[in-house]
């Protein structure tokens, strides 16, 4: 059974899970003989090494990964060196190997974190060398690199693509799928779709391949070569205009096609990016959510082509969605301020034991920054989570000291306003952003009623990870009544249906 990467993630998790739990003894249950290597095994750049990255932060535990055709015979498994024994009453000479860099790559994972159980990724792992195959198959039967051993508390995970996307790809024998744990994966837009909201992909890309779905993993063969699109490709184009746009710079055709290697589909995609820019000039969204139309935007949308409104439906909601993160991550901010400043005791005191409460707190989490940074146990969002909370205990500490603070009561009276002020912020932050869904709904609904525009902007809330959030906080009368009065799953395919066969941008 094929499984899209979100459920692989899970799986893997599970059986992390099962592999390092141990007995009452201190025994793992399932002994490391029979923890079968688990092999990924799906098309480039659906996100299986990234997933490795993840579950190692999630489950709190090492990672040392490897793409093995970087490597040869001689790294994977050591170099020879002669070493005298004595056999028999003889002495003899006698060939050793030197520790595998890989293997060695692991005793220094632990020495450097602490970290004695973790993951050992090895990519790619179908595609190595003629000279390195045999080795390749003795890491996955037997767990070992030469004559050394992968440490207890270390699982085995690999990836591999299968052979139609890789000429050089060698096949597993029985006796080494019979030892592992095998897991085939495949490009799953829904999935990618969900994740794209968490990590902020532009909107133009989501709103491009919502459309377009068959362009969101692509790969061929023909005459002229191969031709790809993948979604690391549309994740990495992501990025790139996000930061061209605050350079001022354009990202045309060619530029698309540095990422997206199929040339209809990186000319179909450019297209639509300069439309994309074109309604977001024309329609001005930020006033809309601010309640203010301007005139004449109704009577053109009444004109508009289909897809010119789905793309304004697109900029409405990638506009309420990045609002509706930015809550997110304000909330968990406020949520470990509270922790970090109710870490404090309050009371009677002098100064100086008040005030080095704030200095060890603050001490303390820099510190714990400091080794999940080195242990690679941080997301990039979550160490700028951290980098934010320092930042206020900082500024805390400083104005204690500024505005002369001399008792517990006073110092503690300092955090108490932080923390409110930070909460007030967090509130007024939802206010606004409740403000905003309304004007939203106040501008589809005078420019399209509860028309097919009204349920792909519904179901756009309903999918949302950050919307669903906010929305279980906030009483919206108008979303949960078209909830009940639409049949989403069927419209939503039906107008999916229409968007695929009358889509074709052109620029105007």
């Amino acid at each position: 059974m094929i499984l899209n990467i979100k459920r692989a993630k899970e799986e893997i998790k599970d059986t992390i899970a099962a592999y390092l739990l141990k007995d009452e003894y201190g025994a793992y249950e399932i002994p490391p003989i029979r923890q079968r290597p688990v092999l990924l095994m799906g098309p480039p750049g659906i996100g299986k090494t990234q997933i490795m990255e993840q579950i190692s932060q999630e489950c709190r535990i090492g990672l040392v990964a490897y793409t093995i055709t970087h490597h040869t015979r001689q790294s994977a498994i050591g170099l020879p060196f002669i070493q005298d024994r004595i056999y028999d009453s003889r002495r003899c000479s006698v060939t050793e190997y030197t520790m595998s860099e890989i293997v060695a790559a692991i005793y220094d994972k632990i020495a450097d974190t602490g970290l004695r159980e973790g993951i050992l990724f090895i990519d790619e792992i179908n595609c190595v060398s003629e000279t390195l195959a045999p080795t390749m198959l003795q890491f996955l039967q037997c767990k070992t690199f030469g004559n050394h051993s992968i440490p207890q508390g270390w699982i085995i995970v690999a990836a591999g693509n299968p052979p139609e996307y890789n000429k050089s790809v060698r096949e597993f024998d029985i006796v080494t799928l019979d030892r592992i744990k095998m897991i085939p994966v495949e490009a799953d837009f829904g999935v990618w779709k969900e994740y794209a909201q968490k990590v902020n992909i532009h909107p133009a890309v989501t709103a491009y391949l919502e459309v377009k779905q068959q362009n969101f993993c692509r790969i061929e063969t023909t005459v002229d070569g191969k031709l790809f699109a993948t979604p690391r490709g549309w994740e990495d184009l992501s990025r790139l205009i996000e930061v061209y746009e605050k350079l001022g710079k354009t990202v045309d055709r060619e530029v698309v096609f540095q990422y997206i290697q199929y040339p209809a589909i990186a000319k179909d995609f450019a297209n639509y990016l300069e439309l994309y820019y074109k309604y977001q000039q024309d329609y001005q969204v930020d006033e809309i959510l601010e309640g203010r139309v301007r005139e004449g935007i109704y009577h053109k949308l009444e004109r508009a082509p289909f897809d010119e409104r789905l793309s304004v439906m697109s900029l409405i909601l990638a506009r309420l969605n990045s609002g509706f993160r930015d809550l997110a991550r304000k909330e968990e901010r406020l949520e470990r301020l509270r922790q970090a400043f109710g870490a404090m005791k309050p009371g009677t005191g002098e100064y100086g034991s008040a005030r080095e409460q704030l200095e060890g707190l603050t001490a303390g989490m820099k510190a714990e920054r400091k080794y999940k940074m080195e242990s690679k146990l941080l997301s990039r969002q979550e160490d700028q989570l951290y980098q934010d909370v320092i930042r206020t205990l900082e500024e805390t500490l400083q104005s204690v000291k500024a505005e002369s603070r001399h008792t517990a009561e006073e110092v503690w009276e300092k955090v108490s306003q932080v923390f409110g002020e930070e909460a007030g912020a967090y509130d007024s932050m939802f206010d606004q952003l409740g403000e905003k869904l309304e004007h939203a709904f106040d501008f589809v609904e005078a420019a399209f009623g509860d028309s097919q525009e009204m349920v792909v902007f519904v179901t756009g809330l309903n999918t949302g990870f950050y919307s669903l959030r906010f929305l279980q906080q906030y009483e919206c009368e108008r979303y949960y009544r078209y909830n009940r009065q639409l049949l989403f799953d069927d419209q939503e395919k039906e107008i999916l249906g229409k968007m695929e066969a009358s889509y074709e941008p052109k620029v105007r």
